[in-house]
């Protein structure tokens, strides 16, 4: 019997009352799973703590998610001032055998998170840095988020949002190895990928190495959208790549590096802990929402093709329980639009276009699975709206890093022809990209 249990039922005293024991093997080079641009790690060999054992299960193929290779990576650890860059995706999942009077035993899977677990094999955590969202991840999309204290742990955390974006040298004081541990959904927009740069020049600016636990990228099975224009620049898109980027967390910084897109060209010492049986065409479901507006793995396949009405009058689904995966407004026309939503202040959205306002729109919940850009929802809505002057905000060229991208609308290009004008440079970049790939 496998029992299920999150962070915060009541089994998750077992989490701090079982500790663990790990063995590990040989490796050879050709075939490492930890990629360091500094050295080859070695692997630590029988790391224990107390005599009850706890361990990951890596049958079945299942993803192993770097977070979860504790053999690789707790060995770098050891002895070190740490430094954490999480959130509330950054979990591990662990698996317990728990016994009972009348021998009936019964495997427990236990998901704690990445700074409880560290905590509870004695690393030595400093501070926790957080992103959008802020570390538990309740906060609205853009809303400004304070340094505070854990109250769970008593860490302190230094926001990594707002207008302290890239930590200073004070912030990095006493960190002798920082560790990054967020999952990402592959689009451009999605602010993490610009934490990640911030946080790898910062790094490298104080000599400090920077340790990724690769997860999956849901939407790593395509790459598509226009490439962002420098000019263009911005904490949602900042660097010249398309929105749908097709990269782990641990590619992308390699990329990071290896363009000399951090300040100044200069390197930031990266490892990364490499996932088990993970490949970009692998289909993966997220256990945990990656922030409050993207609830399910409909929403997170939907949101690089519907962020784009954040640049419109439309709403996105805000305010409802079906974020990004509906759109409408108002005003759009009743007779071609008869899906209805009414948005209203909820967990992520405390200020909702169109707030108790009815709206008419789509539901694409049923929607298949896409594998490229779909702005044939946008181009409707626009050509539906009755007020084509006033549809796009200056916030839709952030969205789409060029201004193109409107014009082509505005101008009656169909999908096709849009997508048509972006294939050079998407050839472009997939050159470029190959480079960097760490899974198939």
């Amino acid at each position: 019997m496998t029992l299920t249990v999150f962070k915060n039922t009541q089994f998750l005293w077992l989490a701090f009352t079982i500790l663990t024991c790990f063995s590990c093997g040989s490796q050879n080079k050709k075939d490492a799973d930890v990629i360091t641009t500094e050295k080859e790690v070695s692997r630590g060999e029988n790391i224990e703590k107390g005599d009850k054992r706890l361990e990951i299960n890596e049958g079945r193929n299942e993803i192993i998610l770097g977070a979860n290779r504790m053999e690789e990576y707790l060995p770098l650890l050891e002895g070190k001032r740490i430094g954490v860059v999480a959130n509330q995706t950054s979990i591990v999942s662990l698996n317990s055998i728990a016994h009972y009077e009348n021998g009936f035993e019964e495997t427990i899977d236990l998901q704690l998170h990445l700074v409880d677990y560290l905590k509870n094999q004695e690393v030595n955590i400093q501070k926790v840095y957080a992103p959008e969202h802020g570390f538990r991840g309740k906060a609205d999309a853009g809303e400004v988020v304070k340094d505070g204290i854990d109250t769970k742990t008593g860490l302190p955390i230094i926001s990594l949002y707002g207008k302290n974006k890239k930590p200073s040298k004070e912030q990095l004081a006493g960190i002798e190895i920082m560790v990054f541990d967020i999952q990402d959904v592959g689009a451009r927009f999605y602010t993490y990928i610009s934490t990640l740069h911030y946080m790898m020049e910062a790094c490298a600016e104080n000599n400090i190495p920077l340790l990724i636990l690769d997860r999956p990228n849901p939407n790593g099975h395509y790459i598509d959208g226009p490439i962002l224009e420098i000019q263009h620049k911005s904490f949602i898109g900042i660097h010249p790549i398309p929105v749908v980027h097709g990269m782990t967390i641990g590619e992308y910084a390699q990329m990071v590096n290896g363009q000399k897109w951090l300040k100044n060209g200069v390197n930031c010492d990266l490892t990364i802990i490499k996932m088990k049986n993970y490949t970009h065409q692998t289909p993966y479901s997220l256990p945990i929402k990656p922030s409050p507006n993207l609830p399910n793995d409909v929403a997170i396949n939907l949101y690089p093709s519907l962020c784009f009405f954040e640049g419109t009058p439309l709403s996105a689904g805000r305010g409802t329980e079906m974020q990004f995966q509906i759109f409408g407004a108002p005003n759009l026309p009743s007779e071609q639009y008869d899906f209805t939503f009414t948005p209203q202040s909820n967990e992520g959205a405390k200020y909702p276009k169109f707030k108790n306002e009815l709206c008419y729109g789509k539901d694409l919940r049923n929607n298949k699975r896409l594998d490229k850009l779909n702005l044939e929802w946008l181009i409707e809505a626009y050509v539906s709206t009755g007020k084509k002057k006033s549809f796009f905000t200056p916030f839709f060229t952030k969205l789409a890093g060029t201004t193109k991208l409107q014009e082509q609308i505005e101008q009656g290009y169909t999908y096709r022809e849009i997508r048509k004008t972006w294939l050079k440079d998407l050839e472009t970049y997939d050159r470029m990209r190959q480079e960097y790939l760490l899974y198939e």
